[in-house]
């Protein structure tokens, strides 16, 4: 069995619901939490910017990552999007069991 991992990813507002389908639909991710309107305050090109974004907050499993970081890549509006992917300490096994059930498998 492959590890879950969550990956954070910011879109700018609207745009994090389009992407989200798109890749629980083609199985990259089991489940996809969006937290609307989240503020982002962060150096870009010598300026500090102050935009009003959402975050997803993606299930998948590690060996899916190239592919979800790459499928991300294509959808996503930003030149540098955030994506980052965090190990979790603990997993409830039955929520990892379905999760695992819902991804597509590894190549």
């Amino acid at each position: 069995m492959d590890e879950l991992v969550v990956v954070l990813v910011t879109a700018p507002r609207g745009k994090a619901v389009e992407i989200a389908r798109v890749l629980v639909n083609e199985r990259l991710a089991a489940c996809i939490n969006i937290i609307e309107g989240i503020r982002s305050i962060y150096w870009w090109k010598g300026k500090v910017e102050d935009d009003s974004e959402d975050l997803m907050i993606i299930k998948t499993i590690k060996c899916l990552l190239d592919p979800l970081r790459d499928r991300i890549r294509e959808l996503h509006p930003y030149e540098v999007p955030e994506i980052v992917a965090i190990p979790p300490s603990y997993v409830l096994d039955e929520y990892k069991a379905w999760a695992l059930g819902e991804m597509r498998e590894c190549r």
